[in-house]
């Protein structure tokens, strides 16, 4: 007799609307932060629960006790300031959840450790884990994204966070730190890339807050440091570039770097970087060609993206067996896309030379393609990554990756950064023609 279970119905290929999507997504989202009337318990650390303002990465942890260890109920700083981005730029009915925000990242800057500790338990406490320079670059932003919303009270604590992250990034921005993946250390461009944002930011904010006097220097540094990236065919994630990890290059990271940092979208060596990067899961003649990829073009949608060539974490299991599409990867990737579909549609101009061509190809626009045309066919490609993560996600839930063969939902489910940057692409999207 064979197992009951029921199925779903999947969303409709040629009628689903994004922008009608969206706010589902969000509430999706917003399930992740804790509040005094949403509290998590953490179910490795006994007695530990969490305080409001919490994000949880995933409510996601393995207790089989059988090859799969991954366990996400923590709060990582990176992903919190994502999460936080898109809380204040979306429909919460009060600005307490921002409030709470705040407060939470107070308790974990102040509690004792490395003052750039990459996760936190969810009460705000130390947790072991890595050192990642990125994160208080991205909570500087997440705090000024939201600082008009905040009362006074909380307003003072925001800068003052500021004011911390930046005196550590002045000592820091010039050093290695353990990469975006957590998997090796060395020169980032990710974290050069947000840091970069971070202190543009400081420079033009228009809430008071102080602007140091290093800062200009440590802009130019950043933009030169980030140039010395390139190796003439893409921007290398990490220098030196990593022996353990082969081939480590070319890595989403960067594009993940213009939506989050401050590599502009119409640099030319990025969209070649870009190029490649889509190629690698696209091309069925790459080694690293996903399947579902091929089946997903004959609807119409996609493709989608993983991490790097030669990735072997496949997000359930200890063993390394192999690669899959992240949701963050494919959803970056088509915010790239509508970015650069805004600067033409704005400018009237399209980034095209022989470093970005291939790029351009990939979405039938050449030189003989019209400025106007161009942004419609970008906008086009962005709809159609997005539709491949609707089609393939469980009821608009959104897990940390899909399996490459048959397209189902993997990993840790319900990721936070994975709806963060579903929602980050559409809000990009809405800014092509306001």
């Amino acid at each position: 007799m064979g197992t009951l279970s029921y199925s779903k119905a999947q969303s409709s290929l040629t009628q689903t609307n994004l922008n009608a999507v969206a706010p589902y997504v969000f509430w999706l989202m917003f399930r992740n932060v804790a509040s005094d009337g949403l509290v998590f318990e953490d179910p490795v650390n006994n007695g530990v629960v969490s305080q409001p303002g919490c994000v949880l990465a995933s409510p996601t942890w393995d207790n089989s006790g059988d090859h799969v260890s991954q366990d996400y109920v923590y709060n990582w700083t990176r992903d919190a300031a994502i999460v936080a981005i898109e809380l204040a730029a979306g429909a919460i009915p009060t600005n307490q959840p921002l409030i709470d925000y705040v407060r939470f990242a107070q308790s974990c800057q102040t509690s004792p450790g490395d003052f750039d500790r990459a996760s936190f338990l969810i009460n705000g406490t130390h947790r072991a884990w890595t050192n990642q320079a990125d994160g208080p670059a991205l909570q500087t932003q997440a705090l000024l994204a939201m600082h008009s919303d905040l009362d006074t009270p909380t307003q003072a604590l925001a800068t003052s966070l500021i004011a911390a992250n930046l005196n550590f990034l002045q000592n820091a921005y010039q050093g290695q730190t353990v990469n975006l993946w957590e998997e090796v250390q060395g020169y980032s461009f990710f974290a050069r890339s947000v840091q970069l944002a971070c202190f543009e930011a400081i420079t033009t904010n228009t809430f008071g807050i102080p602007v140091p006097d290093w800062l200009d220097t440590a802009i130019t540094w950043l933009e030169n440091a980030l140039a010395g990236h390139w190796n003439g065919q893409y921007y290398q994630s990490i220098l030196p570039v990593p022996t353990v990890k082969t081939p480590y290059d070319p890595n989403i990271d960067i594009v993940m770097a213009t939506v989050y940092g401050g590599v502009a979208v119409t640099d030319t060596k990025l969209l070649a970087t870009a190029g490649l990067l889509r190629n690698q899961w696209a091309d069925p003649a790459s080694p690293y060609y996903y399947p579902i990829n091929g089946a997903d073009q004959q609807g119409h949608i996609g493709p989608l993206l993983g991490r790097y060539p030669g990735d072997l974490y496949d997000g359930d299991t200890d063993e390394q067996v192999g690669d899959h599409p992240w949701v963050i990867s494919t959803a970056n990737f088509a915010e790239l896309y509508y970015q650069l579909a805004k600067h033409i549609t704005a400018t009237g101009a399209t980034p095209l030379d022989d470093l970005s061509a291939s790029f351009f190809a990939q979405v039938d626009i050449t030189e003989a393609t019209t400025p106007a045309a161009a942004a419609t066919a970008l906008e086009a490609a962005g709809d159609r990554m997005l539709q491949a993560i609707v089609y393939h996600s469980d009821h608009l839930e959104l897990s940390e990756q899909f399996d490459g063969n048959t397209g189902y939902e993997k990993s840790v489910s319900n990721l936070s950064w994975s709806y963060a940057s579903f929602l980050s692409a559409v809000r990009a999207k809405r800014s092509i023609r306001p």
